[in-house]
């Protein structure tokens, strides 16, 4: 029997919340892809009711109810079953089953994330402001985590240039952090993408960032790291970038201020640039490839 998208949606926020067989969020995501069904999944590990044993409570209700207030707020929910979910997320492993979003969706959105420390540099802001003005100016989406330091800069002048940004935090979308960027976050929320893959009131907690650096990677057509640290989550970004097969462009700075960039260097699809000018013409040059792609498989398909 065909479902409607409002079962699927339920299905897949009761299975989230219960966990049946304590399946963890990565297990629950991969058997719905596969399936093809929240339901399907759901009915394979919750057996119906017992005919006159009157259930403590219902699951698919409680999600259902929950959904429909949702979505009398000011965000939006959009599970990896869903048509308009971002095609580029799903290819990663770590693809979040949900997205909680406030802004505007755009279809193949050519994101590029700009993304390092929270303690930068001068230097390093500045390359981040004139990186982020120079990719929106040559029509790309600039993203970032919407952290304090390069995160900001980056979403900044985006903004400032008239251009997109998406910023993915490490929160629920219903909280601010850190608190400073309050109003920088709502207005990203109003001209642009907020994304969170936490639970709405969710708070911060340091292993959500490096999810959130996941899903910036899976997001864009690539991760720039301006200024980064050994201990750095934009370090992190990078190496979940490389493993995702995404390009990584480190700047010269990051380069020659650290040890953790020699590991990268020489790997397929890690560049370095001197210059602003050395990003944008490296983007650029990956988003024609980029673009190639449907064609070179539409040509495999037909011969």
């Amino acid at each position: 029997m065909e479902t409607t998208a409002l079962e699927e949606q339920s299905a897949l926020i009761a299975l989230l919340t219960v966990r049946p067989g304590k399946l963890t969020w990565s297990a629950i995501t991969s058997q719905v892809i596969e399936s093809g069904s929240a339901v399907d999944v759901w009915q394979r590990h919750v057996p119906q009711t017992l005919p006159g044993i009157e259930p403590a409570g219902d699951p698919l209700e409680e999600a259902r109810t929950q959904i429909l207030g949702w979505q009398s707020g000011e965000f939006s929910l959009v599970t990896v079953l869903d048509q308009d979910y971002p095609a580029r997320l799903r290819d990663i492993h770590q693809v979040p089953p949900i997205l909680f979003a406030r802004g505007t969706w755009v279809e193949n959105d050519r994101a590029v994330s700009i993304v390092g420390s929270r303690t930068a540099t001068g230097p390093g802001l500045a390359f981040a402001s004139r990186a982020a003005r120079s990719l929106v100016s040559a029509g790309f989406t600039v993203a970032s985590g919407l952290a304090a330091g390069i995160d900001t800069a980056a979403h900044a002048a985006a903004l400032d240039a008239t251009g997109r940004t998406v910023a993915v935090i490490g929160t629920g979308i219903r909280k601010t952090y850190p608190e400073q960027n309050r109003e920088l976050q709502a207005t990203i929320a109003n001209r642009g993408l907020l994304l969170s893959q936490f639970w709405p009131d969710a708070p911060p907690q340091k292993q959500n960032f490096l999810m959130r650096n996941a899903t910036m990677s899976g997001y864009g057509l690539a991760t720039v790291v301006v200024e980064a640290g050994e201990t750095s989550g934009a370090r992190a970004q990078a190496r979940i970038a490389v493993e995702h097969g995404r390009p990584v462009i480190l700047t010269q700075m990051v380069v020659d201020r650290n040890e953790w960039p020699q590991s990268l260097l020489g790997r397929p699809g890690v560049h370095v640039a001197d210059r602003v000018e050395d990003v944008v013409d490296i983007v650029e040059s990956i988003a024609r490839e980029d673009a190639a792609l449907p064609t070179l498989a539409a040509s495999a398909t037909s011969g």
